[in-house]
């Protein structure tokens, strides 16, 4: 089977007014991806909320994926259940539907050591019906460190690791220590802000959140770093750098995301974790300013009005006064502790 190399985008999901499914615009969304360019589709990602949807749910959203991108392009499913047979119960469904790959990170919430990691995804490599993807994100889950690396990818059902860590030097270390191991091993990176230099040091591809909103810039960069146009490849990911951190730190994950789809002219609908007034504020403060990053990659409209003075007098409109007001009011009598 043909080695995974390329841009695989984590997508969001959709959701109607009642916060389900929206299946015609996620079926919309899979069209607009691969008519752009993207090598593949990873749903039930980070981005995509997998935490968020049931088990049922996920297996839903792989299968809309599925169906709708008919073979036009690989797929690597998110798989991380809460235990290794749920897991492999996903694993074979995934199988099923004729996705290339599934994407598994360590388990989380109890703290592992590397000895019981690596037995995990050995144990998933002797049962699963489907190719591995290491997933490492620390952030969130055990770490599969380099040396677990090392010895997993002895198993030929796991073929490759998404790294997450956003960790540079760890990636390069990773890359120059086991692929001598294993040739035909694949390294993703998963973070969009070393995305040239990781192609450059011989990543295949990325799974790369950005891809979801601009996969023209982010095909584009992927293509000239691959092909040794570095002086062009670094311009592009210069300039994705301050779109980059809107999204991901201009207010909480993934609203952001959410927010510059919506740019993008797709319907999202609210997410399903609720967001504080405070909250509701920094996703409006974001929008404008995503607008006008985006006007800048040249795929919407520049934003009307006079920029920032605009937006600091939206702020200061008497609704989000009154809701700012109650918000105060309501801390203050958390810390007086009336009852």
């Amino acid at each position: 089977m043909a080695k995974i190399h390329g841009i695989f985008t984590p997508h969001m999901v959709p959701l109607d007014e009642q916060g389900r499914i929206n299946e015609a615009e996620l079926r919309r969304l899979v069209d607009w991806l691969i008519a752009k360019g993207i090598s593949g589709l990873y749903p039930n990602g980070s981005t995509g909320e997998f935490t968020r949807f049931s088990p049922e749910e996920r297996r839903t959203i792989v299968r809309i994926v599925a169906e709708q991108a008919a073979g036009r392009v690989p797929i690597l499913a998110g798989a991380a259940e809460a235990n290794i047979e749920t897991t492999l119960q996903a694993c074979a469904e995934y199988a099923q539907l004729g996705c290339r790959a599934a994407a598994i990170c360590a388990p989380y919430y109890f703290k592992l050591s590397q000895e019981a990691v690596c037995e995990y995804f050995a144990e998933l490599a002797r049962r699963s019906e489907l190719d591995i993807f290491l997933y490492n994100i620390p952030q969130f889950a055990n770490e599969i460190s380099i040396e677990t690396v090392k010895t997993l990818c002895k198993q030929p059902r796991i073929v490759g690791i998404k790294d997450s860590s956003r960790d540079f030097p760890r990636f390069v270390n990773l890359m120059n220590e086991v692929r001598p191991l294993r040739s035909d091993f694949v390294f993703f990176t998963g973070t969009e802000e070393i995305l040239m230099p990781s192609l450059v040091m011989g990543a295949d591809g990325g799974t790369i959140a950005t891809s979801g909103v601009v996969p023209e810039a982010v095909m584009n960069l992927y293509r000239l770093s691959r092909s040794g146009a570095l002086e062009a490849a670094r311009e592009i990911q210069f300039g994705l750098l301050e779109l980059v951190n809107a999204m991901l730190f201009g207010c909480d994950f993934p609203e952001g995301f959410r927010v510059a789809l919506e740019l993008r002219g797709f319907h999202m609908g609210r997410g399903r974790q609720p967001l504080s007034p405070r909250q509701k504020l920094d996703v409006e403060r974001i929008r404008r300013q995503l607008q006008r990053l985006l006007s800048a990659q040249g795929v919407v409209e520049k934003p009307a009005g006079r920029g920032e003075e605009d937006l600091s007098q939206a702020l200061l409109a008497p609704e989000n006064i009154q809701m700012l007001a109650r918000q105060i009011i309501e801390k203050l009598s958390e810390g007086r502790g009336d009852g």
